[in-house]
Order: structure tokens, then C-alpha cells, then sequence
């Protein structure tokens, strides 16, 4: 394994999307105080710890040493959709970034069809789920690994979809469903991503040929087998916290509805 492995990522695409929602989202809230509305402080210390877990694992040199370790690039991308994307959820950066566009553009953007689309409980969930198994597709793996641009793309992909997934388990896109749609589509998740981990755990070849033999002197197997451990686990341990939570407050409501009178 080579020295400059363990470098910072000079990954001009991800610093300037990077820089580019920092300066979307400042702009916003400068906007937004203006016009006499703001966001909680919870909100913005959230996207704020969301945006510098993305930059540690988009630039530092953690991302440099996951195009030689699989079992890396596999933590890269947990820290992306199981920290980060509940983190800018939490965060509604989408509210201020509006408000940093022009009003004409605002609104337009606010009424957009796609945006209402993306919202929707399966909608979302198979969007996640459908970039989770693309992008570990070999050829199409190993081509994000060897061009930034790709992998800007496949970083976009994962994060995008895990931040609406998050967003309506943490503010409740599921309508009149509520939290049995959103226990039904965690367990889902849990299901087909665990399920990817656990066939890159028990597989007794490598999937990747550049990580084989980028490896040396380490087995490439191992180091896939970690990757999906790495995949396997901590995905059921967040989904499995979040379900809990979910089936508590379910328990809550159903608790404040019968005193109501409402059951």
C-alpha cells in the first residue's frame, strides 16, 4: 500500500459540492432572519455536525485510504448514510437553502412535482434501496473508485436517497400511515441492506478485482468479508434503535388517543 494512502483526498468535485451547500445554507439563514423566521438551534447544530461528517469522510484521509481498503470505503459510505444523513435531516437544510434562492426560483422549486415524488414513503425507500445495489455493482464500483466525478455521483446517490429516507422517518412523510408504515419501511431497509452485507461477508471470492489487487500484502478477502460486517451490523444496530424509538412513540400516541377518547 502506497504512503500517499494516507494523505487527505485533494477531491476538487466533493470540496466544491461541499463548499457550495455551506454557502447555500449561510446565505439562507441570513435570508431567513431577515424576512423574521429561523430555525430551532438543535437544527443548525445538527446540519452543522452532518456537513463535517461529510467532509471527513468525503476529504479526509479516510477517503484517500478507501481506494485501497474495501472494509474502508465501506465505513466511508456508513458514515455517509447512517451518520450523516439522519444528522442533515434532523437539520431541514432544505428550509434555509430555499430561502437563498430567488423568490421566482423559491417557489417553484417548493411546488416542484419531483420534490413531492421523492417525499413519498415508497418512493424513497426504493430509491435508496435501488442506488445501494447499483453502485455495488462491480464494474460500476471500481469505476467510481478510479474517477472522482463518478464518485462524487455515487456519494451523491447514497447520501441523497439516505437523507429523504431519514427525512420522513424524523419528520413524518407518512401521512395517515404513520409509524406503522415507517416501522415497515426500516425493517425493509434493514432487510435487503443487511442482506448485501451478509453476501459480501460469506462470499468466498473477492467482488472487486481492484481492490484485490490494490490489497498487497493484505487479504483482499478478509478485508471484504469486514466491509460487509461493517455494512451488515451497525445498519441493523441504527435501523433497530430507530424502530424502537418509532414502536415507543407509536405506544405514546396510542396512549394519548385513547385518553382523548379517540380509541
Amino acid at each position: 500500500m502506497e504512503h500517499h494512502a494516507f494523505t487527505w483526498k485533494p477531491d476538487v468535485f466533493a470540496a466544491a459540492a461541499l463548499a457550495a451547500s455551506a454557502l447555500a445554507y449561510a446565505v439562507g439563514i441570513v435570508q431567513m432572519r431577515q424576512r423574521g423566521a429561523a430555525l430551532a438551534r438543535y437544527e443548525m447544530v445538527s446540519f452543522i455536525l452532518g456537513w463535517l461528517t461529510l467532509a471527513t469522510a468525503l476529504l479526509s484521509p479516510m477517503a484517500t485510504l478507501a481506494e485501497w481498503l474495501f472494509s474502508i470505503h465501506m465505513t466511508q459510505h456508513e458514515l455517509l448514510m447512517l451518520v450523516a444523513a439522519p444528522l442533515i435531516a434532523i437539520g431541514r437544510p432544505v428550509v434555509p437553502m430555499l430561502f437563498a434562492l430567488p423568490a421566482r426560483w423559491r417557489r417553484k422549486a417548493a411546488g416542484a412535482s419531483l420534490l413531492r415524488l421523492a417525499s413519498s414513503p415508497f418512493g424513497v425507500f426504493a430509491l435508496h434501496a435501488v442506488a445501494l445495489w447499483i453502485w455495488h455493482i462491480p464494474s460500476l464500483y471500481e469505476a467510481a473508485v478510479l474517477d472522482d466525478r463518478i464518485h462524487l455521483l455515487q456519494h451523491v446517490s447514497f447520501t441523497g436517497t439516505a437523507v429523504l429516507f431519514w427525512w420522513g422517518l424524523v419528520h413524518g412523510r407518512y401521512g395517515r400511515l404513520g409509524y406503522g408504515a415507517a416501522l415497515i419501511y426500516i425493517f425493509a431497509t434493514a432487510v435487503h441492506s443487511g442482506g448485501l452485507g451478509a453476501l459480501l461477508t460469506f462470499s468466498d471470492r473477492p467482488w472487486y478485482r481492484l481492490y484485490a489487487q490494490r490489497a498487497g500484502e493484505l487479504d483482499a478477502l478478509a478485508d471484504q468479508q469486514l466491509a460487509g460486517i461493517i455494512m451488515w451490523v451497525p445498519a441493523g444496530i441504527v435501523m433497530m434503535l430507530f424502530g424502537l424509538a418509532l414502536f415507543a412513540a407509536w405506544l405514546g400516541e396510542a396512549d394519548r388517543r385513547r385518553e382523548r377518547g379517540w380509541l
